[in-house]
């Protein structure tokens, strides 16, 4: 009888169970603005300068459990440098978009050493969030009315190493 009893989680007997499983992957908060529409669209001369914040945040969803909630959240902000005379700084340059995501993943974590949660968490899981993320802030720029955002490929390991040296830690090779 103990042959036709279901395993947990679909394990088959001796089968550990994966270190990282992705539960779940949805946007959690996502905000496009364009400040001077309608005009923006008639007096923009040149593709807008974009700069981009990107940052990594991970909880634990319930104390005790293994499962961690991990965003991903990102800040495109576009002026027109066009609109400056001779380059002088007098008034700042003209917002013309504001698109803000934040991309979360729940993730659960099973049989790894302490010493590895927090580069799986900081490093590993927004590598998995990333791709998605980019195609949703490309996509809703583009309907917006404007050029795609294409965000370049981040280096997690060391956005996490610059993390932990600015918190006084020292950064795992």
């Amino acid at each position: 009888m103990s042959e036709t009893t279901p395993q947990p989680s679909g394990l088959n007997p001796g089968q550990s169970p994966q270190p990282l499983v992705v539960n779940i992957q949805y946007v959690k908060d996502l905000s496009f603005e364009v400040p001077g529409a309608p005009q923006i669209f008639t007096s923009i001369r040149a593709q807008p300068q974009v700069s981009i914040n990107l940052d990594v945040q991970a909880r634990r969803v319930q104390e005790g459990q293994p499962v961690f909630e991990v965003s991903l959240m990102i800040r495109a902000e576009a002026h027109d440098n066009s609109q400056q005379q001779n380059g002088q700084a007098s008034a700042p340059a003209p917002t013309v978009f504001v698109a803000e995501l934040t991309y979360a993943g729940v993730f659960t974590l099973s049989g790894l050493p302490d010493t590895a949660i927090e580069p799986v968490l900081l490093v590993e899981c927004p590598r998995i969030l990333f791709p998605f993320a980019r195609n949703i802030l490309s996509d809703v720029t583009r309907d917006g009315g404007f050029p795609p955002v294409l965000l370049q490929p981040i280096d997690f390991v060391a956005l996490w190493q610059s993390r932990r040296n600015q918190a006084g830690g020292t950064a795992v090779a």
